[in-house]
């Protein structure tokens, strides 16, 4: 209730139970206290939300369609963001002694724009240490930013023959063992075979790899992409690496739209069960968009749901209601003088 109808405290939660109490009787439920909620955010473990995640993720998963692009791999898009708290309130999650945070990894899969790989770690882990546990499907692509170097993970994704596409930094050190052929005017400006040289990427077993230049013609920017992939087309992994914005826009949309900036516990454990329930209505709102084949924001399905939260109603009848019927007489809004 707290995520869908945007209520701020516990209190707030309970008063509108309350003011609902007919409804949520019809539903089979009555209210709940603010004591006993209070009492689950601090007892109830977070680790059984992230199963509910997991449960509706292995439901969901199949349902909308691929990524739109040529190839038929698996596309993920890899990053991480901060979720800001205040120090005050949460000291338990220092992050640079002027704030507080835990920081969300996701792995999002653009078959349905989900996200397939989720882990929460304190704000002060790196980016690729909670990136870790994620388990990408063989052959599959993964697209991240510089945030991710690490030599021995390119081996280990290589290894396990699953696809990266990343940005080389402008400081590495490398040795081009083959220059490729390209299409001019596509963009690209260079495709190349590098070995990465450095003593510390050969310590760290750095396989071969594929420098890619491409000039972006809307911007005029340059950029360099790494890659492990040797078979598509240098233009395609540019495309790629264009995709990787989808996660952002994954993170700006939970955001502005779900609840993890106001939290309504203290505890470690209350703020995991609400970045948990956030997740789980995403999903929801995800599934509903493909079911109902709505072009609608996370915003508009929010408020379509709020109005009938307690409204014994199929979900696609709210979303997608039938026309009025066409009755002939007085217009409803005429007043008798």
């Amino acid at each position: 209730m707290s995520q869908l109808a945007g209520r701020q405290s516990l209190r707030d939660i309970e008063a509108s139970q309350r003011s609902q109490r007919h409804k949520i009787y019809h539903l089979g439920g009555q209210p709940i206290a603010k004591s006993s909620l209070s009492r689950l955010n601090e007892q109830q473990p977070a680790e059984l939300f992230e199963a509910l995640f997991h449960q509706l993720l292995g439901k969901f998963r199949h349902s909308p369609s691929g990524h739109g692009l040529r190839f038929k791999n698996p596309l993920y898009s890899l990053d991480a963001s901060l979720i800001d708290l205040s120090l005050a309130t949460f000291p338990w999650a220092d992050y640079n002694r002027e704030k507080a945070a835990m920081k969300l990894h996701v792995g999002l899969n653009h078959s349905g724009m989900l996200p397939e790989f989720v882990n929460i770690t304190e704000g002060k882990a790196a980016d690729l240490h909670g990136a870790n546990r994620f388990d990408f499907p063989r052959g599959s692509i993964v697209a991240c930013d510089k945030g991710y170097v690490d030599y021995n993970w390119y081996k280990q994704l290589t290894d396990k023959g699953i696809f990266f596409v990343t940005r080389l930094r402008p400081n590495s050190i490398y040795r081009i063992e083959e220059r490729r052929t390209f299409t001019p005017g596509s963009g690209v400006t260079s495709d190349q075979i590098i070995q990465l040289n450095s003593k510390h990427a050969l310590k760290q077993g750095a396989p071969r790899l594929r420098r890619i230049g491409y000039r972006d013609p809307e911007t005029g920017k340059h950029y360099v992409f790494l890659t492990n992939h040797f078979k598509l087309a240098a233009r395609t992994i540019a495309e790629i690496y264009k995709q990787r914005w989808q996660v952002e826009l994954f993170f700006k949309a939970i955001k502005q739209n779900l609840k993890i900036k106001a939290f309504v516990g203290n505890s470690k454990n209350a703020v995991l069960t609400q970045i948990w329930i956030a997740l789980c209505i995403y999903l929801l709102l995800a599934y509903l968009k493909h079911a109902a084949r709505l072009d609608w924001s996370v915003q508009r399905l929010m408020r379509v749901l709020q109005v009938g939260l307690f409204e014994r109603r199929p979900l696609l009848e709210l979303v997608n209601p039938s026309p009025p019927p066409d009755k002939k007489g007085e217009p409803q809004m005429r007043f008798a003088l």
